[in-house]
């Protein structure tokens, strides 16, 4: 595989009359992390399947470094996966279960020791899998889907059950491994943590892509939804001063902050200093990814 690079082109799945995927084509690059994003039923999970040759396709294709998944010779050292939460006999351990794996594999038995040193899971490493609770589970996922050194890296809501340090780590994990030229896609709901996790975003809904682009492309593609945030003890003064301005939508907020969308902060700074007006607080805020994620799939969802 001569490169990491993900290449979705017109990837569509149809059950009965669902369109759960349709026509989807994006890329996702090597040396970076990917967030794959989309509401409920976008279509995400059915992707990443037909991506891993666990889902054949209606029509497109996926390829991973230009060869689709079942084309690959010894895929799992190519690419590594994690789809849901790891699944292993209740009664052996995390170390057992990775070695049991790279027996299988061809893997040399070491890598369980190093994969559950990578995921910090060592000291776990000899108690049983059903001791192990639902965090520890996926850090054990991401151990087995590391065991062949992949360059590719497929997970499904790695962050599910981890506490707040535990997303920080898996932060700061999949940052690493995307430092060392390996491709990271990642699917998740939780948008705060792609802001800061993601170098990438792909978004989709109903099946279809919505946007692509850098976090800061796709945040500044709805930079018109941005607005300014006014405090003022004389706000009555200051909507009056700014209805002169058509564009300007004012939205009071309580304790005399007023909302203004339609305006830049500039101009509402120009309205107040001409109408007299003392002002407290002049700020832009701009949309965070939870509210450009909403607005860009908002009517969008698919039916199911």
């Amino acid at each position: 595989m001569a490169d990491g690079q993900i290449v979705v082109s017109g990837l569509t799945k149809l059950y009965k009359n669902v369109r759960a995927v349709d026509n989807l084509s994006f890329t996702v690059a090597p040396g970076r992390v990917t967030g794959f994003l989309g509401p409920n039923g976008a279509g995400k999970t059915t992707t990443l399947r037909m991506m891993l040759n666990l889902v054949k396709p209606t029509a497109g294709e996926a390829t991973i470094g230009g060869h689709r998944y079942a084309d690959l010779t010894d895929p799992l050292r190519h690419v590594g996966a994690v789809l849901e939460a790891s699944s292993a006999h209740k009664g052996r351990t995390g170390v057992n279960h990775l070695r049991v794996i790279c027996a299988a594999a061809g893997f040399p038995r070491q890598r369980a020791d190093e994969a559950l040193a990578l995921v910090g899971l060592t000291p776990a490493a000899k108690r049983k899998f059903k001791g192990y609770s639902l965090g520890m589970r996926q850090r054990l996922g991401i151990a087995a889907a590391m065991l062949g050194d992949p360059r590719v890296l497929i997970l499904d809501e790695p962050a599910n059950g981890l506490d707040p340090e535990g997303i920080r780590w898996m932060r700061d994990l999949l940052k690493s491994l995307a430092s060392q030229g390996r491709t990271v896609l990642v699917s998740s709901h939780l948008l705060s943590e792609m802001q800061l996790l993601a170098d990438d975003l792909v978004i989709i809904a109903a099946g279809k892509l919505v946007r692509q682009g850098t976090v800061s492309q796709v945040m500044d593609s709805m930079a018109h939804t941005a607005q300014v945030r006014v405090r003022t003890p004389q706000a009555t003064e200051l909507v009056s001063a700014l209805k002169s301005t058509e564009s300007a939508t004012v939205t009071p907020n309580g304790d005399g902050v007023l909302l203004v969308t339609g305006v830049d902060a500039p101009t509402v700074g120009r309205a107040a200093l001409k109408a007299g007006v003392e002002l407290h607080e002049l700020t832009t805020e701009r949309p965070d990814l939870e509210r450009v994620f909403l607005e860009l799939t908002a009517g969008k969802a698919a039916i199911r």
